[in-house]
């Protein structure tokens, strides 16, 4: 490992220390600021060990020394000379003694026998200065280089001629301060490696949950979503973080999930816009290179071909307005909401249906199988129109010739708080309904949850002999989402298909109160006129000419 070194050259430890801090486990960090504070705590502990110990020690030499003053001083006044240290008696025998005048002149002291044994350097004191230290003990060097100190205190002698110093080693103190100081030190380290060794234990096994997020972690990097970190205790920290890691998981899956669903979308639909667009173009080649060649030279069949050109060209222009349409209905714009009556575009809507499939009996009547009453909405009519033309073209395309088709128009009531069948929240207390029921084969399930997909088609095999794009329930579904409205898809009874589209009813009244006096009574929107009265009558079916088949609109 490479050393932290400065612009000098010279090696920084602290720096390197910190870098070794920085790129440590959190573990082993644990551990360690764990094993400082154990030190630390051992390091406080020892020092006020020793100083209380050594208080202690000093308190109890300066209590020997108070209580023994009169037999030192008794003695070294019988004496007169010196002496030595005391032979008798013994229990002074641990004790130096010195008196000196008022003059702080020594006169006799105690000495022990040899000329290298240690005695304490006794300040010289006036009377008047022993007074004003008040009898209190105090430390002093001694005579000797080994000599750790004495104890000393000095107090007036009764007949007041001088004062006496009396003093004890202070040696022993130190020697029992550094055996106890000692022993706390070595006792404290060994706790502190035994709290180290029991710390890291702790750790590894509290960090165990932490690991195996770190290996779920990795397996999810890895592109396994589907992976969740295993829940702990819920009230812990590691619980707590499993439960958002979890959540954060799911919410990464659904959006991951949801993209791969939107690509695999966008895909199809640009399969299928390629596919329904190179089609036609195709064809227009083919009879093109034919005519190009003189593969046609006959003027009926010429006519036919030109015939063919052309109707593959409605029909891909007709898929560009549909792809367009779609596109702009994905922009979201914003649209321009007036008041509708699905009613009059349901009548229209028989009506234009009658002349494009004369053979069918297409009637218009309410929900309920009675006459058909109002459903006012808001909304764009030129849109909302379309919904309507789409659905009765594509009932009228997908059901055999000559079986009926009933449009049927009216309001129902919701419950508050309840939902519709795709789950969107009601919010009004009554829906405008228009329903287009056939009568054909009808739809199987598995295709019915799909009529609503972008180029779908419920024939697998994608013929063209209906000459519909695939995008007329794709552009119907957006148009209704657009005003908050839903398109489901229901059997009809007896067999056929039902559809069915539920917008938000609003009060005719309210948009009356709003129109001026003119205005009121007269139109509700682009010409529509007032169905106060009923619905509008539809003129008898005209007669059918001899011939005449079956007329399909693209949508």
């Amino acid at each position: 490992m490479p050393a932290t070194v400065n612009r000098a050259g010279r090696f920084r430890p602290f720096h390197e220390l910190a870098r070794l801090w920085k790129t440590s486990s959190l573990r082993t960090q644990l551990v360690v600021m764990t094993t400082g504070l154990m030190l630390l705590a051992v390091i406080v502990t020892a020092a006020l060990t020793a100083s209380l110990f050594r208080q202690e020690l000093v308190r109890q030499i300066d209590d020997d020394l108070h209580a023994n003053r009169n037999n030192v001083s008794v003695y070294l006044t019988s004496l007169g000379t010196d002496t030595g240290y005391f032979s008798s008696p013994q229990s002074i025998l641990r004790f130096y003694g010195e008196l000196q005048d008022n003059h702080g002149n020594t006169t006799t002291n105690s000495s022990f026998t040899g000329a290298n044994e240690d005695r304490p350097v006794v300040p010289s004191l006036t009377a008047d200065e022993v007074l004003e230290r008040g009898n209190e003990a105090f430390d002093v060097s001694g005579t000797t280089e080994a000599s750790r100190g004495w104890r000393v205190t000095m107090y007036r002698l009764a007949s007041g001629e001088g004062s006496l110093a009396i003093a004890l080693p202070l040696e022993p103190v130190h020697d029992s301060v550094d055996r106890v100081t000692s022993l706390v030190v070595t006792i404290g380290l060994l706790a502190t490696a035994g709290a180290s060794v029991i710390a890291y234990a702790v750790t590894t096994r509290a960090f165990k949950p932490l690991l195996r997020v770190e290996r779920t972690a990795a397996q999810i990097a890895a592109g396994d979503l589907s992976r969740r970190v295993e829940m702990g205790a819920p009230d812990t920290e590691v619980g707590r973080l499993s439960r958002s890691l979890n959540a954060m998981l799911a919410h990464i899956e659904t959006a991951f999930r949801s993209k791969e669903q939107s690509e695999e979308r966008m895909r199809r639909f640009i399969q299928d816009a390629s596919h329904e667009l190179r089609t036609p173009l195709v064809t227009i080649r083919g009879f093109s290179e034919l005519y190009r060649h003189g593969g046609i030279s006959d003027p009926d069949d010429v006519g036919a071909a030109m015939g063919r050109i052309e109707g593959e060209a409605k029909r891909m222009g007709q898929l560009v307005e549909d792809l367009l349409t779609l596109a702009r209905l994905d922009e979201q714009r914003p649209l321009e909401h007036r008041p509708v009556d699905l009613m009059l575009l349901a009548h229209d809507a028989v009506l234009d249906a009658r002349v494009n499939a004369p053979d069918r009996e297409i009637s218009l009547e309410g929900l309920d199988g009675g006459r058909a009453g109002s459903a006012p909405t808001l909304g764009d009519e030129g849109k909302i129109r379309q919904v309507v033309t789409n659905l009765v073209t594509n009932a009228l395309r997908y059901s055999p010739a000559g079986t009926p088709l009933e449009i049927a128009v009216g309001t129902v009531d919701v419950l508050p708080g309840s939902v519709h069948a795709d789950g969107r929240q009601v919010h009004g207390s009554r829906d405008c309904v228009i329903e287009i029921r056939d009568h054909g084969p009808g739809i199987d399930e598995q295709d019915a949850s799909r009529v609503f997909e972008r180029f779908y088609r419920a024939d697998s095999s994608r013929q063209r002999e209906t000459g519909g794009t695939g995008l007329g329930l794709a552009i119907v579904a957006a148009i209704v989402a657009q005003h908050d409205g839903t398109v489901r898809l229901d059997q009809t009874p007896g067999g056929g298909a039902t559809m069915s589209v539920r917008m938000p009813w609003v009060d005719p009244s309210a948009d009356e109160d709003d129109q001026t006096p003119d205005e009121a009574g007269t139109e509700v929107q682009g010409g529509q006129e007032d169905t106060s009265a009923g619905p509008p009558v539809i003129p008898p079916r005209p007669p059918q000419a001899p011939g005449s088949g079956h007329s399909s609109t693209s949508g």
